[in-house]
């Protein structure tokens, strides 16, 4: 059953030893972290490939850890502030200026991937709440990387905001630093529920955030929403998206909850019995945003992501597509090299870490012979989260024929019950009866499949059986 584990969307990839869940990046999207890299100290990494992995980096992920209190189903690395923040605004909190102090060394002490890098095309502060950061503080590490990377004029800078942590003059003051997309975390249009999750605002604040956001001409923003939480019933999560639908976001994120050890909520209740929905509820919950969002002019092209036309998160598409991609901060991952690689999720370690990345000690991993299977793996398991799909012919001349025809046989119950979509070359729907007939010869079938996609939404709700089905055909 769809489930999806909110991690900042998507700085890390899941660990290959996992079952794969759908996750934030996007949002926030892919919460399992990967093994941290210490070089010269422990060889644990990662590794992974593509056609684009050895081309520089245009994107970054900046984790900013700071929140007012722990929401009951989080389980990131964060900074819980309390209410003893400064009263105003001439006075920055210490902690978060020698955090940000510290984010800034980290980044100033990476290798660049080459001698001739892009620019970064994007960059995505997630948390945490980074609208608590002050802005000068903000614009302290977009100098930071512009001054490394370079930042692309016009490039994509998201942030992460919640209601009630920011007003009129911080947002235009963010928009001047060059922060253009907003991902507003409004979770619920109910109170109870947002009590329940032990979120910090209120509906009130919700809808002063989405005034504020209008009145400030946001023109690219995005709304997160959360399915699932205890005691949250079809009425509600329909009051809730017909909301969000009112409020005209271009982007429109929806996670099902997922309860994690550790957490208030992974203590209290069991996934699948009350007071959380069944899976069956679950399942209608996702129908419903899927129905109700698609007819109102949202795009689904990504498992847990909408958009209007032109509005997709472009940062978030550099992990659908595998691309490299620099991430910076607590706990965030990078994608270098084909490796993939995590910071401590502990601050006394993430400064460890910053101390040793200085000193040499730790350097970002050099290119190495990546596995096929696992690069197989993420190909197939990113591809199947989007609307695209896997492109077949790019997966056939990276890794063979023969794990097409694998791809093929495995999928070919799902083709017939409508789950698993194949397209030919124009992305033109193939019948299940023109599957069947061409899957015993294997030439004709290569020219004419071109794309394998999961239909919306029944696809989408099988998404981690039919990843996990495919891992098993490729690694038998």
């Amino acid at each position: 059953m769809l489930k999806a584990t909110f991690s900042p969307i998507l700085h890390t990839l899941p660990a290959k030893s996992r079952p794969p869940k759908l996750s934030r990046a996007i949002s926030n999207a892919l919460a399992q972290t990967p093994p941290t890299v210490r070089q010269n100290a422990s060889p644990k990494t990662t590794t992974t490939s593509n056609s684009t992995h050895k081309h520089p980096p245009t994107s970054a992920y900046v984790h900013l850890p700071f929140c007012r209190k722990r929401c009951h189903y989080c389980d990131f690395p964060i900074v819980a502030l309390g209410s003893s923040q400064p009263d105003t605004d001439d006075i920055d909190d210490p902690r978060i200026v020698n955090y940000i102090q510290l984010l800034c060394r980290e980044i100033q002490a990476t290798q660049s991937e080459s001698t001739q890098n892009p620019p970064l095309e994007t960059v995505f502060f997630g948390g945490g709440t980074p609208s608590l950061v002050p802005p000068r503080l903000v614009s302290s590490v977009l100098d930071t990387l512009g001054s490394k990377f370079g930042l692309r004029s016009g490039a994509e800078i998201s942030m992460e905001m919640d209601p009630g942590t920011f007003d009129a003059k911080k947002m235009k003051d963010l928009m001047e630093l060059g922060v253009n997309r907003v991902s507003l975390g409004v979770q619920a249009f109910q109170d109870e529920l947002l009590k329940a999750c032990g979120r910090a605002h209120g509906v009130k604040e919700v809808h002063e955030a989405i005034e504020i956001v209008g009145s400030c001409g946001v023109g690219n923003w995005s709304m997160d929403l959360i399915s699932s939480l205890p005691h949250q019933t079809t009425e509600m999560w329909e009051e809730s998206l017909m909301l969000a639908i009112k409020a005209q976001p271009t982007h429109v994120s929806v996670y099902d909850l997922q309860v994690e050890q550790g957490t208030k909520f992974g203590g209290l209740y069991t996934p699948g019995e009350f007071p959380l929905p069944s899976d069956i509820q679950s399942a209608d919950f996702y129908k419903m945003a899927s129905s109700m969002l698609s007819n109102a002019g949202y795009n689904h092209y990504e498992i847990s992501s909408y958009s209007k036309s032109s509005f997709e998160c472009k940062h978030n598409l550099t992990y659908w597509e595998n691309k490299p991609f620099y991430g910076f901060g607590l706990g965030s991952a990078s994608f270098l090299g084909g490796i993939r690689f995590s910071r401590p999720k502990k601050m006394k370690e993430y400064m460890g870490y910053v101390q040793n990345l200085e000193d040499g000690i730790i350097e970002c991993p050099e290119d190495s012979c990546p596995d096929a299977k696992d690069m197989a793996m993420d190909s197939v398991m990113l591809s199947l989260r989007t609307a695209r799909g896997l492109d077949l012919k790019s997966f056939k001349e990276t890794f063979g024929s023969s794990l097409v025809h694998s791809l093929f046989q495995a999928y070919k119950p799902y083709v017939e019950s409508g789950h698993v979509v194949c397209l030919d070359r124009h992305r033109r729907a193939v019948t299940k009866e023109q599957f069947c007939s061409l899957l015993s010869d294997g030439l004709e079938i290569e020219e004419t499949v071109t794309f394998i996609r999961l239909s919306d939404p029944d696809g989408f709700l099988l998404s981690n059986e039919l990843i996990a089905l495919a891992f098993r055909a490729i690694t038998p």
